[in-house]
């Protein structure tokens, strides 16, 4: 009996609690689907879905070695996205949405503020009252993006430019302001629609408005774009984790915080070379970086396989960033990403993967670069030491020069170098600096300075010379030390050492006068060359011509006669009025010693795709020109350079060279007492590897030159002791 009671109770108890479990999931049910039923169906339904551009990896850039110069580094952004912000409390005129945006934004904007965190927008308004346009110092993007703004809200339909005083107010603001004639839209009147538009607290100090608007600005201009998917307006770069942390623990609605890659440089050499990224803010820049994308759309072909730039875009600005644009930009992703009315996102999807960009592999090698910017910086400072007073110093700050080597099997830029330089590692903390630096280190002078050749530009005169049947490889003429023009005894040209000394070369062949370096020599070869056969030899040679350098160049400027006038003896020895630059000097070089046929100069090696795994480029040498020359010219020429180098007035510098050379001196008029220093060079004697340019602006003389020739051969052909290039035993060295 006592049994069957516990029985009983136990199933009782087993019942209650079965009832009990039933009646509570029954009150759950109820309240999910009557009594909060239409707010959860609310929160389940409405989503929120953006486009958002994934940018790709930008390529690296190595040099011929495989050594790594540029590549990516990872770095957090804060972003704000004003639809991710709750709405406050609801209010006739909709305005909820907009003043909980600012608040939130005002908040984030004081949290960067406090960590010394600044950004920068593109509102063409002052930043503290009382208000003023500043369309003088805006760019020409920000004034047209200000323009199209104020269409599309229907204030203003003026056409603004830098002078530019004041907007002029549309028909239908006109009627809201209750104006009868045309009237100009102030600055103040502008912040006080903004405001409005944007719903900004009352609560708001004046500073505090403009700080938000700014930004809230740059936003909606990100949604007049023609694309949905636009570049992010970024608030902050390279953020610390720290800070990552108080805005995950503080609760900062609408913040996103990403990530991005930025360039990051392996090396301070190089820099005009490698050249830097940055946004596209030019309609022109953008416009022809899509030119491309234009075309093929116009003529009814695929896109797909082009990239379509938008403004603000990261490209590439000058230098190999540059001209392998194409190569380096890979191609972003697209991903679509929704979020719930809280903000949180439920779901993420790419509709295009992004895929990084090429492997670019240069043909300088670092070390060398390196070896070589260091040489060419002592010359130069060498002959700012020689400043003979206070005020030759003080023009002195404006000098520099430049180097460029190359291949003569190829026309591969081994090294070029530009001094005074910088670093890219360093450009940003340095450029106020730099911009204000008299000497320019910005202009990259081996390609895009261009300098009077001096008495360097004698072996095309004699090559033509020879080649013209104008002289033989024996015969001698008399060099008197001043040679008058035929008919005009007041035009002559004197020879150095009859200026110098009143000293005569006397009787010489083709080979003494490169040698000594006679003006009367080539003042009489130009004379009788005239200035079309001497320039028909110049383009030969590559000299005012484009030498295919993928970078930007100068083309330089072979001189042409007025009418009446000849200044073919003049140019015979290296003046007249032409100009070339450091790159054109010694392919001029490159292509002689190759015996006349000119190949394009080059940086690239060759790009592979990101991985490695595929070839998609390699540069293959391309003929430009060629100059007819015979051995027995050839052998001419060369044996007055290699005279020079070992009997003649550079024997004593080249005396440490550890390879046999051949080289020519120049000095360049500046003025009535100053002169550039130019010198040219090749080596091995008697089986040329490279050819070698090298101008000192201010050098006076190209035999002070020499020295510096000489560091650049000793670190190209003694790797072992310099260090330049170092490779396994049994190797071949690129």
């Amino acid at each position: 009996m006592e049994n069957e009671k516990h029985f009983f109770r136990r199933t009782n108890f087993l019942i209650g609690a079965y009832v009990l479990c039933l009646l509570l999931f029954v009150g759950i049910l109820y309240d999910a689907q009557i009594v909060n039923g239409a707010d959860y169906l609310s929160q389940s339904t409405i989503q929120v879905t953006t486009t958002q551009i994934v940018e790709s990896s930008r390529g690296i850039i190595t040099d011929r070695n495989g050594k790594i110069l540029v590549s990516n580094r990872e770095i957090y952004t804060v972003t704000f996205d004003p639809g991710q912000v709750k709405d406050g409390p609801a209010t006739e005129d909709g305005a909820a949405q907009g003043e909980s945006a600012a608040s939130a934004l005002l908040r984030l904007l004081r949290l960067l503020q406090s960590q010394g965190l600044t950004w920068e927008d593109g509102l063409p308004v002052s930043t503290a009252a009382p208000y003023a346009y500043t369309f003088p110092e805006a760019t020409g993007t920000q004034r047209v993006r200000f323009q199209n703004f104020l269409a599309d809200r229907g204030w203003s339909s003026t056409e603004i430019t830098p002078a530019t005083k004041l907007p002029l107010m549309s028909e239908s603001l006109q009627k809201r302001f209750e104006l009868t004639t045309s009237s100009a839209l102030s600055a103040s009147q502008l912040m006080e629609l903004m405001e409005e538009e944007f719903h900004i607290p009352d609560s708001f100090t004046q500073q505090e408005s403009r700080m938000v608007l700014g930004v809230l600005y740059e936003l909606r201009l990100r949604t007049l774009a023609r694309n949905a998917a636009t570049v992010p307006y970024y608030l902050a770069e390279d953020i610390p984790v720290e800070l990552i942390s108080i805005l995950n623990d503080g609760g900062f609605s609408g913040v996103v915080v990403g990530s991005r890659s930025v360039r990051q440089y392996h090396t301070d050499y190089a820099a005009h070379i490698l050249g830097r990224v940055g946004a596209i803010y030019d309609r022109e820049e953008l416009d022809a970086l899509n030119a491309p994308y234009n075309a093929a759309k116009e003529a009814g072909e695929n896109t797909d396989s082009f990239h379509r730039y938008q403004m603000d875009e990261q490209v590439g600005k000058n230098g190999v960033e540059l001209a392998f644009e194409s190569y380096l930009r890979g191609r972003d992703g697209t991903r679509m990403i929704t979020t719930n009315q809280d903000g949180k996102i439920t779901s993420e999807l790419y509709s295009i993967q992004p895929q990084p960009g090429g492997t670019v592999a240069l043909t300088i090698d670092i070390d060398f670069q390196a070896q070589v910017e260091a040489a060419l910086a002592r010359g130069v400072e060498q002959v700012k030491a020689g400043a003979k007073d206070e005020q030759e110093a003080l023009r002195m700050e404006r000098v520099g020069g430049a180097a460029v080597v190359v291949g003569v099997k190829d026309s591969e830029i081994l090294a070029s170098a530009t001094y005074p330089t910088y670093s890219q590692r360093t450009y940003l903390e340095d450029s106020e600096t730099l911009s204000q630096d008299p000497a320019a280190p910005y202009t990259n002078r081996a390609v895009n300075s261009a300098y009077a050749p001096g008495s360097t530009f004698k072996p095309l005169t004699a090559v033509a010379a020879l080649e013209s049947g104008i002289i033989t490889t024996k015969q001698r003429i008399n060099a008197t030390g001043t040679w008058y023009y035929p008919g005009d005894p007041n035009s002559v040209a004197r020879c150095w050492l009859y200026r110098s000394s009143r000293g005569i070369h006397g009787r010489i062949n083709v080979s003494d006068a490169l040698t000594v370096s006679c003006n009367y020599f080539f003042a009489e070869m130009g004379y009788q060359l005239g200035m079309d056969r001497l320039n028909e030899f110049a383009a030969g040679f590559g000299l005012g011509e484009h030498t295919g350098i993928e970078l930007g160049e100068r083309t330089g400027v072979r001189h042409e006669n007025k009418p009446g006038e000849d200044q073919s003896p003049w140019a015979g020895f290296g003046q007249a009025s032409q100009e070339y630059t450091p790159l054109q000097l010694a392919g001029y070089i490159a292509t002689l010693v190759r015996g006349g046929t000119r190949l394009d100069a080059h940086l690239l090696k060759n790009i592979t795709s990101y991985d490695g795994s595929a070839l998609l480029y390699e540069h293959q040498p391309q003929l430009l020109s060629e100059v007819a020359m015979s051995e027995e010219t050839l052998e001419a020429v060369k044996k007055g350079m290699g005279d020079l180098v070992t009997k003649g007035s550079i024997a004593s510098d080249f005396a440490g060279c550890t390879v046999t050379a051949g080289a020519k001196t120049g000095s360049a008029q500046v003025g009535e007492e100053n002169a550039n220093g130019v010198f040219v060079c090749f080596a091995p004697f008697d089986d040329p590897e490279i050819a070698v340019a090298i101008v000192m602006e201010q050098g006076r003389s190209g035999s002070a030159l020499a020295a510096t020739a000489v560091e650049i051969l000793n670190s190209y052909f003694s790797p072992g002791d310099i260090g330049i290039i170092t490779a396994p035993e049994g190797a071949l060295l690129p």
